[in-house]
């Protein structure tokens, strides 16, 4: 065909006597110069790079927005772009019909296109390295083209050209955008001022482009990179090189920091406060509140998700169109309607459907051919690039719309966060003593009831949207498939209802498993916690069985669950082939034929996306009733008590966030961040504070007078309190138990509701030098209280408390408490992290931290309550002297002392005596001793009682135990960083200097073999059952949608599946098509059952191995590995195991064979598909493994960032007081902000990921779509096949993005099975015996006679031994003491007698029977010991003593009288079968002791064996348990470890050992004789 501009078939084209004007095609070529000219002004500058001559400002990020009209611009520039497309199209058709080829007809609208592209890059790079002047160029581009689409337009007006033709619309259309894109940089030029100005206006980059910490770009970047993540890129490939950080991700931009959401918030609720002010039985609207602050985005948002459900019809109505157009093109004569014969290879070549064209045309212009839209639309290849761009835009528009409601949803949860905090600081502490709001209430306000609402926000467009979606979707199959189509509609409407029930009964089984899977953890955490008495006693198998026992009724409730879960997946894919069934059916008898292709492949793209907000509905209506649940909870929350603002001390307690907002020079949209946040708070908060007390007596610190204080109850705690604490003095408060003192203290301090009278606060001394009273915090006490609080922090860190560190004081302090010797203990000195989740120390060693802390805080003020009640004498005495007699007093430091150790009174500067909450008498101890002898001589018969039982105390030394215990806590630090490096990643056995490629391959790398490891865990029959049936599953799937096509192209099917008689052939494809159908439901069933049945099975199997393996493993492994840590893999590994690897397993089952079915499908139907799909699967798999990398690392951030911000909000609850009484909420406060936003950042990066992933697959479905489309047109198959293509083309779209998912998310969950099994390859103790059981007699040992011959021991074959080469030998009924210095391997020969450690050489002996020989819990059963701490699990008394339930209660009682616990337990409600709390935390240690004690004679062994089983008791219980083992054990072989060398001087046998070697062995007098070890041993002892 011959080329020309305007054609060679008509010469009048090229006619210009009419004017120039008049000539279509000159205006044509016009057009052409404002596109050329774009072109060759801005290339130059593009490639040269004038535009790079950046502004001075210096910014961070090329990201900097900042010309007016910006986004109009970018929205206006793609409109050009989709009207020049159309103009392109139109010109291609209407030129298609022409005999040559006119190239004025597409030439000019595609050189339009390249100059709207290139417009928009040339400003993107011109506005980010702020060079206006160069926007000149762009101006007269703009005005270019306008006057030249102007000219045309009035050509057309003027030849009465109507709107019915589409290219007078576009010509129109071009007009008025090119006119707004004038309009719009006249205003960048009015306003900016820089082309006829001469001072241009200077302009500054917004705060956060500034700050080189933001890294999160997505408020800042152009639209084209918001729509699709562009700005993403560099993250989520760099974590390829490099593993993703909280450095990596940087900060939050401060709009979306909590404290500018909070800000919000609060004016809101605030506003909702006042409205409700004066109506009393009225409480704040909190969703008032919420629309208010979050409402703008919520709509935004809103209207996103309607234009992609609205957009989302396109696809059916395409499909319609396509296999409309391809029926009819397949049908007609080859004639047009007018009767002119067209070579047919012509319209195949050209494109175009000669049955449309049925246009006027002008008989001048026969060069010019017009089409009305209606034609266009007929285009099957119009129709193609319409459902393509059509899907690009639904797909940018629904991603929009999640992004906006998570960032929403993240930002009220940050300002939810902060008000809650912000009310928990002014919590009365009543509500919290009182039990009226308790932790745990707080924890879920916290923990549960924002993420309810931030969750329910992420939901909340479908409440709307859906709605709308469902009426769309019913109007339209109406209008394809009339009264049928509503008979499938209502069998989808009928089954959402079910869809609600098996939602509510998932939610009810998932809270029994939880109660299940809580019950079991307590055991597993009792059995670990006691694994060494269990494997002592040989119980082990007891309570495994009990903790089996919970795991089957977990198993249970689990089952319960996955038949809901797999009931809930049925119903979403059954639902849709039921609803198609009954309509094609109906349709089929009712009509009396079958639908056509283009109704049937509609209607089932119709049906389809009718399913998904139904089955969404009954999520978004559970998700809303939990949210109204919250708000309430939240209501409740933030209307109840506070505390007083009465004296002016608490006059500044009600700091609020807002500080930011209202201090003046500091707007809540620009917080200076160069200064923490702390300090605005601060200086928002000084100016608050303007004491208005009086200033009345200059020696006294603090005066009360009159005072009446109550807990809220409204009665009077403490009455009629008049007091004075004088200035740089000790007070001493002293009384009975419960008389008020603690009260007092707080009522000080303003946490208890004042009823009557005032507290004075007297200003800081004046004499004091003005440089230390500066720096001393005047308006703040430093305040230990009765329970120890100690914050997640380091130990320093708890100490220093905020304040400045100074060596110096740091170490005095630390030296006063005694602390420096616990210090020295733990891994990392005064860096180890202690409190929740640090490691656990004693009451004791928390009790000296929290004094210390009080002491190095630089206060006037110090209250101390009850400092001395968790320390021992040496201890209380050293405290005493060093740290309040010595440092306070130095300081001359106010102090009020609360105490019962009423030895101290003589060092009180002032006393205060108090009874039943009133105060007994006040003065010095010589004023109380003139006035009120009676107190005085009370006083004294107390502090010589105390003396006498100190003198009992003076052996028992609780320190030295205490710091036993941590030595013992801290010994296996070495291999703990051992087993937690194992535990990480098994790639790390490479060598440190590995290639960095290869760590960076293996990062990439799919779990493989943990997930095969997995899937056989649940049994090789259903792992085989799962697959045969999803691919069984998903072909029939496959069949039903191929007979449905065979089916309703039968007319043009040459082939015919079924006879072509009439009522044979409909009964035909009905029955086999309903049969098809049954078979597609009944295994959507079975594939979702069989898959939940196999992760049940697996995670049975798993959990049944894990405990197995670590009951039976080796007691060095629990010495080595922190509890905590095998706790895990029983909650939160065994957790992810149960319920959410088989969910995503069916999900990427289910996602991939969709894919891969859709991909098949489409191949077959069209074979050069092929050749695009290898471009597609190159793209899909970088996609998905770029994507992997960076979502494991940022949900891994996201999940550690959680738990700080939960502990931070249960810590402060906690330490309530303590933090008032310091003044430091402001410190606490900006800590939760900063955790806050640490924790939404990550969240927000790992949401983009995913918008980043799914913009990203969607796209490629898109494309799947047009190649799938084109492929379908140009090939010309059946249009049965056509629209199978395209159906399972558009099915693609949406499953892809969920296979990355999908894959990601199990990578991430296979970490927990990785976790399991690197446990299941411990090797476990040999239960195994060596000789014939039979011949061990059943009464064995029956003598206790013990041979130890040339024993040998070790803890682990690469350790030295602990003990060499023991030789001793024991009668029988010896009573045997053995002692030497701390780690000479005394304990170690007591684990030998139950082979709980490795004997590698010599043997021990017992009764002729070597017990290497014996099976390992015969050997244990029949021996018995009581270790150093006594344990006792939760259950019965009797279960304690006998948990094999062998005996009769008559030797219980019997056990019980021995220990001397019969009285007590008889007391007790139920005797034996009274209850045990966890830990035996119900009875004192001492009585723990006993039981212990009656446990061991219960065995009725012949060998006992003491492992220092007096060193935690007191002197009273000792002395018991040292008269019962002569009495009762008398004789039984006894082995006394001992702790302390006066307790075996009696005994009839002394094994002295040093360095684990015996040294010595005589009777205690012999031995004395010789003046050895054990001589050395007993002087220092004394």
């Amino acid at each position: 065909m011959t080329v020309a501009f305007c054609g060679n078939d008509n010469p009048s084209a090229y006619n210009i006597s009419a004017g120039f004007l008049r000539n279509v095609c000159f205006l044509d070529a016009i057009n052409l110069v404002p596109h050329v000219f774009l072109l060759f002004i801005t290339f130059p500058i593009l490639f040269i790079g004038w535009g790079t001559q950046s502004s001075k400002v210096q910014i961070h990020h090329n990201t900097w927005l900042h010309f007016p009209g910006h986004n109009l611009r970018w929205i206006l520039t793609f409109t050009l772009l989709f009207v020049h497309v159309c103009e392109i199209g139109e010109g291609i058709v209407s030129d298609a019909r022409l005999q040559s080829r006119h190239l004025h007809l597409f030439l000019p609208a595609i050189m339009g296109f390249v100059a709207a592209t290139t417009s928009i890059v040339y400003y993107h790079n011109i506005e980010t390295s702020n060079f206006p002047k160069l926007l000149l160029a762009l101006f007269l581009y703009w005005v270019m083209a306008f006057v030249t689409k102007t000219i045309k337009l009035v050509r057309y007006i003027q030849d009465e050209i109507s709107f019915r033709q589409l290219r007078f619309c576009i010509t129109g259309m071009m007009v008025v955008l090119y006119g707004l894109l004038m309009a719009v940089e006249i205003n960048v030029i009015r306003v900016r001022r820089y082309v006829f100005f001469t001072n241009p206006q200077k302009v500054k980059p917004p705060e956060d482009l500034q700050d080189l910490g933001v890294r999160f770009l997505q408020p800042f970047v152009n639209l084209l990179s918001k729509a699709t993540y562009w700005w993403m890129n560099t993250l989520i490939i760099s974590a390829h090189r490099k593993p993703i950080d909280l450095k990596v991700i940087g900060k939050l931009p401060i709009a979306m920091r909590a404290l500018t959401n909070y800000v919000c918030l609060k004016d809101a609720y605030e506003e909702q406060k006042k409205k409700v002010a004066d109506k009393p039985n009225r409480i704040p609207s909190i969703w008032l509140a919420i629309f208010r602050a979050f409402g703008r985005p919520i709509l935004l948002s809103s209207t996103f998700r309607y234009l992609a459900d609205l957009l989302g019809f396109a696809g059916p109505l395409c499909i319609s169109g396509i296999i409309q157009s391809f029926s009819n093109q397949n049908q007609s004569t080859n004639t047009t309607d007018n009767g002119t014969v067209i070579n047919v290879t012509l319209i195949n070549a050209t494109v175009i459907n000669a049955t449309v064209i049925n246009a006027p045309i002008t008989p001048e212009y026969s060069t010019d051919p017009f089409l009305t839209s209606t034609d266009f639309l007929k285009n099957c290849y119009v129709l193609a690039v319409l459902l393509f761009l059509a899907l690009i835009l639904q797909r940018t528009f629904l991603q929009a719309s999640y992004y906006v409601t998570i960032e929403t949803g993240i930002n009220l949860r940050g300002a939810l966060l902060a008000m809650i905090y912000n009310k928990i600081l002014r919590l009365s502490t009543s509500n919290l003593s009182m039990g009226e709001m308790t932790l745990g209430q707080i924890n879920n306000l916290v923990a549960i009831e924002t993420n309810q609402l931030m969750w329910f926000l992420f939901l909340c467009p479908n409440l709307w949207a859906m709605p709308v979606q469902i009426i769309m979707g019913v109007i339209l199959l109406y209008n394809l498939l009339g009264w049928s189509a509503l008979v499938g509609a209502a069998v989808i409407v009928l089954l959402a209802p079910i869809q609600y029930f098996i939602a509510t009964k998932l939610a009810e089984a998932q809270k029994s498993t939880l109660d299940y899977s809580t019950e079991r953890l307590k055991k597993t955490n009792e059995i670990l916690k006691g694994i060494k008495l269990l494997k002592l006693y040989a119980w082990e198998h007891i309570f495994c069985r009990s903790v089996e026992e919970t795991r089957m009724k977990e198993l249970t409730s689990l089952k319960t669950f996955a038949l809901y879960t797999s009931l809930s997946i049925f119903m979403n894919a059954a639902i849709p082939i039921a609803a198609v069934l009954a309509t094609f059916v109906t349709y089929t008898y009712v009509k009396e034929e079958p639908p056509s292709t283009a109704q049937a492949f509609a209607s089932l793209s119709l049906f389809h996306i009718l399913v998904t907000p139904l089955f969404l509905l009954s999520t978004v209506v559970r998700f809303a009733v939990k949210a109204i649940i919250s708000v309430q909870k939240l209501n409740e929350f933030l209307i109840s008590d506070e505390i007083g603002d009465d004296s002016w001390r608490n006059g500044d307690s009600a700091l609020t966030y807002e500080s930011c907002k209202k201090h003046t020079g500091l707007h809540s949209k620009a917080i200076n961040r160069k200064q923490p946040l702390r300090y605005q708070l601060d200086s928002y908060e000084h100016s608050l504070r303007l004491p208005t007390h009086p200033a009345d007596i200059n020696d006294c610190a603090i005066k009360v007078t009159n005072g009446y204080f109550s807990w809220g109850s409204g009665l009077a705690t403490l009455s009629n309190i008049d007091i004075r604490i004088p200035t740089g003095q000790m007070t001493m408060i002293v009384g009975q138990v419960g008389c008020g003192k603690s009260s007092l203290l707080l009522a000080i301090l303003g946490e208890m509701q004042s009823l009557e009278g005032k507290v004075h606060w007297n200003r800081v001394n004046e004499t004091e030098s003005s440089f230390e009273a500066n720096w001393r915090n005047r308006y703040s006490v430093a305040y230990a209280a009765q329970k120890p609080w100690l914050l997640n922090a380091t130990v320093e860190e708890n100490i220093t408390f905020g304040s400045p560190f100074n060596k110096q004081r740091y170490r005095a302090v630390t030296d006063a408490c005694s602390l420096q010797p616990d210090i020295d203990l733990l891994p990392f000195g005064d860096q180890t992290e202690i409190g929740e989740r640090g490691i656990n120390l004693s009451g004791g060693q928390r009790q000296r931290i929290c004094v210390a802390r009080a002491l190095y805080q630089n206060t006037n003020i110090v209250f101390l309550d009850d400092p001395f009640s968790a320390l021992d004498i040496h201890l209380s005495d050293h405290l005493m002297q060093e740290g309040i007699l010595k440092f306070l007093r130095d300081d001359k430091r106010t102090l009020v002392l609360v105490t019962h150790k009423l030895q101290y009174l003589p060092h009180a500067d002032w006393i205060i005596a108090m009874k039943d909450g009133t105060v007994l008498r006040e003065g010095t101890l010589k004023d109380i001793q003139t006035k009120d002898v009676e107190l005085f001589e009370h006083w004294k018969t107390l502090m010589n009682r105390q003396d006498q039982e100190l003198e009992k105390d003076m052996e028992a030394d609780q320190t030295t135990l205490e710091r036993k215990t941590l030595r013992r806590a801290m010994y296996p630090r070495e291999s703990k960083a051992q087993l937690e490096d194992e535990d990480e990643e098994e790639e790390e056995e490479e060598e440190e200097d590995d290639d960095m490629l290869t760590v960076m391959r293996l990062r990439t790398k799919m779990p493989w073999k943990t997930c095969w490891l997995y899937l056989t865990s649940g049994g090789f029959l259903l792992l085989f059952l799962m697959i045969f049936s999803k691919l069984v599953k998903h072909s029939v799937i496959v069949a039903i949608d191929y007979w449905l096509a065979q089916w309703t192209s039968m007319a043009n099917n040459k082939q015919a599946l079924c006879s072509t008689e009439q009522p044979a052939s409909k009964t035909c494809y009905v029955v086999v098509f309903s049969i098809l159908s049954g078979a597609g439901i009944v295994l959507c069933l079975v594939t979702s059952l069989t898959v939940e049945w196999m992760g049940l099975t697996a995670a049975k199997n798993l959990h049944h191995d894990l405990l197995n393996k670590i009951i039976l493993g080796p007691i060095r492994f629990f010495d080595t590995t922190p509890l905590g840590l095998i706790l895990n893999r029983f909650s939160a590994d065994t957790n992810i195991i149960d319920q959410h690897i088989p969910s995503t397993l069916e999900s990427l089952s289910r996602s991939t064979l969709l894919c891969l079915s859709a991909i098949g499908m489409i191949s077959y139907a069209t074979p050069q598909f092929v050749v695009a799909l290898v471009p597609l699967g190159i793209a899909f798999y970088f996609i998905q493994k770029y994507f992997r990398v960076a979502s494991k690392d940022l949900q891994e951030l996201d999940d550690s960032t959680q738990l700080p911000l939960l502990c931070h909000f249960s810590e402060t609850a906690e330490g309530l007081t303590t933090i008032r009484a310091f003044r430091h909420e402001p410190r606490f406060k900006q800590h939760m902000l900063e955790l806050t936003d640490t924790n939404n950042i990550a969240y927000l990066f790992l949401s983009a990921a995913n918008r980043w992933l799914e913009v990203r697959t969607d796209y490629l479905g898109a494309f799947i779509v047009l190649t799938a489309a084109m492929a379908a047109i140009s090939v010309g198959s059946t249009s049965g096949l056509v629209g199978l293509g395209l159906l399972y083309a558009l099915t693609i779209t949406n499953y892809l993005n969920w296979v990355v998912r999908n894959l990601a998310d199990l990578e991430v969950q296979m970490g927990a099975v990785k976790k399991v099994n690197s446990f299941l390859n411990m090797e476990s103790e040999n239960y195994d015996a060596t000789m014939d059981i039979s011949q061990v007699p059943k009464d064995w040992p029956q003598e206790g006679e013990i041979k130890i011959e040339n024993l040998c021991v070790r803890y682990e074959n690469n350790l030295k031994p602990v003990l060499k080469h023991v030789k001793t030998y024991i009668k029988p009924g010896q009573k045997v003491g053995i002692c030497g210095r701390t780690g000479s391997g005394k304990s170690s020969l007591s684990l030998a007698f139950f082979r709980m450690v490795d004997i590698f050489d010599g043997r021990i002996v017992i009764d002729g029977i070597d017990i290497s020989k014996l099976p390992l819990d015969m050997l244990r059963s029949r021996l018995s010991i009581i270790l150093q701490d006594p344990i006792l699990f939760s259950g019965s008394i009797r279960f304690n003593l006998d948990p094999e339930c062998k005996c009769t209660d008559e030797t219980l009682w019997e056990a019980l009288e021995i220990a001397q616990l019969k009285n007590m337990v008889k007391a007790l409600p139920g005797g034996l079968d009274a209850m045990v709390t966890e830990g035996g935390e119900n009875f004192s240690v001492g009585q723990r002791q006993l039981f212990c004690l009656a446990r061991a004679f219960v065995r009725k062994s012949s060998i006992l064996i003491m492992d220092e089983a007096t060193a935690s008791i007191d002197m009273a219980t000792e002395n018991i348990l040292q008269k019962v083992v002569m009495t009762a054990f008398a004789d039984r072989t006894v082995v006394i470890i001992a702790h302390r060398v006066s307790q075996i001087l009696d005994s009839d046998l002394v094994l002295v050992f040093s360095e684990g070697t015996l040294v010595e062995c005589d009777t205690a007098a012999n031995l004395l004789k010789e003046r050895g070890l054990f001589t050395t041993l007993v002087k220092m002892n004394k």
